[in-house]
């Protein structure tokens, strides 16, 4: 887990906004980068062994290639 620094913003006496160091901001860049990459490779696992159909053939089917 990433440590955060916030410093919060207040709007009569309710919190507002979360102002965290530029570096803190960086780090929860990439794991949000890592994390997209992480769920991908788990979906197309998951989807391996899924009948699948190219794409031009499903252009055919649909009607938007010409023979």
């Amino acid at each position: 887990m990433i440590p955060l620094h916030p410093e919060f913003i207040t709007k009569n006496g309710k919190k507002e906004f979360a102002v965290i160091p530029y570096e803190e901001f960086e780090a929860l860049q990439e794991l949000i980068a890592d994390l997209d990459l992480i769920y991908l490779r788990a979906a197309k696992e998951e989807d391996a062994n899924q009948p699948s159909m190219p794409l031009a053939e499903v252009k055919k089917m649909l009607g938007l290639l010409n023979d």
